[in-house]
């Protein structure tokens, strides 16, 4: 009879373990019981403003709702203390929306003291921990850290078991456009890809790299085939040969000979092209005309 009991209380989760301690708590006597794991009334909870998490998948949540109605919540919410019977979630928001999704009217939760800025950290923290945040938001996160927390990259490494150049590299993403920051959120180019377009400085272009990578499929391969040869023919433009003296000389002479500008290239091995823009068929023959 006694492990019948025990099973059925453990079925129900970690409330049922609480329930009867709780009880015998008086709400106000709460300030003796900070550090404690207690049984907490959901309407005296509200969400955490540092949240990092910007998006809570609905069916996931569903799941999360379903599993708790059958085994209650098995790990507790972290909650801090804000005033007479007041809390503030610090991590958990998940569970703590799926037991309301279920019409759960408590929840446990493990009370601690920490002020605004430990109650960021903890937050940020915590959820950078999980492996479902999309890049933009461990990104996000980590400027946050060093924004509001003022710490260095090493520092940030540090609390948050990264390497240095792990967490640089999530930071540099911030540097794309905010297009493309979408773009990874939702899934329809990797971070690889990000990491690979940050290099291109030019917004304009960055977008022509994503839109060509979602119209042909690209890889990150291909993506950095495509950033490459884009440099590349940057470079080449960049080092042809400035216009020597006899050309500059002498430009205006044929333009006002032609009626117009004209074109004059001349690459690195000294070699030009020039150029005659024509408007019309009256404007080519009067063209052909001056060459005779």
């Amino acid at each position: 009879m006694a492990k019948a009991t025990r099973k059925q209380a453990m079925g129900r989760g970690l409330s049922a373990l609480l329930k009867e301690s709780s009880d015998n708590i008086p709400q106000k006597g709460i300030n003796n019981i900070v550090g404690n794991i207690l049984e907490l009334e959901l309407n005296l909870i509200e969400v955490n403003p540092y949240q990092p998490r910007t998006y809570f998948d609905e069916e996931s949540l569903r799941e999360l709702a379903g599993s708790i109605k059958e085994l209650g919540v098995i790990q507790p919410i972290t909650v801090r203390k804000t005033g007479d019977n007041k809390f503030q979630l610090v991590s958990g928001e998940r569970r703590f929306r799926a037991s309301k999704l279920i019409g759960n009217k408590t929840v446990p939760a493990y009370i601690r003291i920490a002020n605004d800025k430990e109650m960021l950290e903890m937050a940020l923290v915590e959820n950078i921990q999980r492996q479902n945040l999309d890049p933009i938001e461990v990104a996000l996160s980590y400027q946050r850290l060093i924004d509001e927390i003022q710490l260095t990259q090493e520092e940030l490494s540090t609390r948050v078991g990264k390497k240095r150049s792990t967490v640089t590299n999530y930071l540099r993403l911030l540097k794309l456009d905010p297009i493309l920051q979408t773009g990874i959120r939702d899934g329809f180019i990797s971070m690889g890809h990000g990491r690979t377009i940050i290099s291109i400085e030019n917004k304009e272009n960055q977008i022509t790299i994503y839109k060509k990578i979602l119209r042909d499929k690209l890889s990150v391969r291909q993506t950095e085939e495509l950033v490459k040869n884009l440099k590349k023919s940057k470079t080449k433009k960049s080092k042809k040969k400035e216009l020597p003296k006899f050309i500059k000389d002498n430009i205006q002479e044929i333009n006002s000979f032609f009626g117009q500008s004209i074109n004059i290239t001349i690459g690195i091995d000294g070699k030009g092209k020039l150029t005659i823009p024509f408007q019309s068929e009256e404007d080519f023959n009067r063209i052909k005309n001056l060459l005779k």
